[in-house]
């Protein structure tokens, strides 16, 4: 399963970034990074304010 961010609604508010328990996400200038440290857990999906994430596959 992957983590897909749709960065025409992700706000960079970072709120994915700060609920990972495994630090997967970082937050740059223009874009969420994920890492091959995700765990596939989905809290950054059920946390996001905007809907942005998904998990696919």
């Amino acid at each position: 399963m992957n983590i897909r961010v749709d960065l025409h609604k992700c706000i960079y508010c970072g709120g994915c970034v700060g609920v990972c328990p495994v630090d997967a996400m970082s937050l740059d200038e223009t874009r969420i990074v994920i890492n091959d440290k995700c765990i596939n857990c989905n809290l950054c999906v059920k946390f996001c304010p905007v809907g942005a994430l998904k998990a696919e596959g």
